[in-house]
């Protein structure tokens, strides 16, 4: 097991490969940053997506409708267990073309390996905005 030096390093890293894969719509690159029985918390009043197969299926079904996804963050607190960020991404929906921005914060949990081992978002959406 390799435990990430720095808190704030490692979870950097997290979400820039994280936002990397959301941008890319690449929901295999998304899973290989969970544990294999990692719980996904895609708001606070639904289930959790629990595993690759359900976190990736889930992502998919998202991202499957956007095209031209940016995503932003900004680290708020890091440490060798949990890391906190706010974050905001734009896209625009496919067939329609209505642009969309999503902001929120989340929390990500780690496991031994550096893995998220539980990963919360809170956000909300506004569409039709103006393109930039």
């Amino acid at each position: 097991m390799t435990q990430p030096t720095s808190g704030s390093a490692h979870f950097d890293r997290w979400l820039r490969n994280y936002g990397t894969a959301w941008e890319q719509r690449d929901s295999a690159a998304t899973v290989r940053l969970f544990s294999a029985d990692a719980s996904y918390h895609w708001t606070p009043f639904d289930p959790p997506y629990v595993g690759h197969a359900a976190i990736a299926a889930a992502l998919r079904a998202a991202t499957d409708g956007q095209r031209d996804v940016r995503f932003e963050y900004e680290i708020l607190r890091a440490d060798q267990e949990r890391g906190i960020a706010a974050w905001s991404a734009c896209f625009n929906r496919v067939g329609t073309r209505v642009a969309v921005r999503v902001e929120g914060a989340l929390s990500a949990e780690w496991d031994g390996d550096g893995k998220c081992r539980c990963f919360r978002e809170w956000w909300h959406l506004l569409e039709n905005v103006p393109s930039a």
